[in-house]
């Protein structure tokens, strides 16, 4: 039986009442074994990323600052996380556990990392809530093992992928393609392959019709060979951090819509599920289930 499903108790970090929910993870995994009642074939947990991994990504000076615990008060603050040894780890474990599904998704066809998504991260510096950049670091590191060769960034999370979008700028084996809230963060907006801005009170209607829009187009114009798909929750229309007008169905069609791609396509898909701040982490919870649910149905 594959394994599919890559996930860390680790990932439950205290952030002293910090609006990112790390115990979404915990409650998403028990909620995964619970109601689908996935044997232990199906799970795998996550070992920290090493230190040549990440630099695929990141600059040597910036990860020394990390080991050391050396970020200064703005680095902190750009962050807008508290930085502590416990929150240096929770990276290190979620940039390998998305090295791990995408590995997991070359053999299988399909990997989920109950975690990761962390793409406002840049090369020297970590940004909202992101400290390290777990996709891009798993992009590097198929495209250098020469394991994929042209790899298809879908990023559904609410904010736009900056760090993402800056690290491949010039690399023509990545198409990085983000839907998202445009008038939200970040404030500036490095350029990806495709971006598509919404408008504050996008319902499911109109997202799910973008989304398939977008795709064709991308479809046209790029053949992955791999995806990487960041089923950001916090498009939510309860989400605190956005105005979207989402509902739990529509991001459960929006997850269809990915899927259906990936299928017809023939191409392997790691999932991450990024963000999500509902002012309900069972809403949350819910969201990041259905996803799983959904490409578990892949196989």
């Amino acid at each position: 039986m594959a394994t599919l499903l890559v996930y860390s108790p680790d990932y439950h970090v205290d952030l002293e009442g910090h609006v990112f929910p790390t115990a979404k993870y915990h409650k998403l995994a028990e909620r995964l074994k619970k109601e689908l009642r996935l044997p232990p074939p199906f799970w795998v947990e996550s070992k920290p990323a090493s230190r040549e991994d990440i630099l695929l990504v990141h600059s040597p000076k910036f990860i020394d600052k990390l080991e050391r615990g050396s970020l200064s008060w703005d680095e902190i603050f750009t962050l807008e996380l508290p930085f502590q040894p416990e929150v240096y780890r929770f990276f290190l474990l979620t940039v390998g556990g998305t090295i791990l599904a995408s590995e997991i998704a070359v053999e299988n066809g399909i990997g989920i990392h109950l975690g990761g998504g962390f793409h406002h991260a840049f090369p020297d510096h970590g940004e909202g809530f992101c400290l390290l950049n777990d996709v891009a670091v798993a992009v590097a590191k198929l495209l250098k093992e020469g394991k994929k060769k042209r790899i298809l960034i879908v990023d559904l999370d609410l904010h736009q992928g900056n760090g993402t979008a800056y690290i491949f700028r010039d690399e023509p084996q990545v198409f990085t393609f983000s839907m998202h809230e445009e008038e939200n963060y970040p404030a500036h907006k490095p350029p990806g392959k495709l971006d598509v801005g919404l408008r504050g009170g996008t319902d499911d209607k109109e997202y799910c019709g973008l989304l398939k829009k977008s795709l064709g187009e991308i479809e046209k114009q790029f053949t992955p060979d791999m995806i990487f798909y960041l089923a950001g929750a916090d498009p939510y229309k309860d989400d605190q951090l956005g105005r979207l007008d989402l509902s739990i169905e529509g991001l459960r069609q929006r997850d269809g819509i990915v899927r259906d791609f990936a299928k017809r396509l023939n191409t392997p898909v790691c999932v991450t599920l990024a963000g999500g701040y509902a002012r309900n982490v069972e809403d949350t919870v819910t969201i990041h289930f259905n996803t799983a649910k959904m490409f578990l149905n892949m196989v």
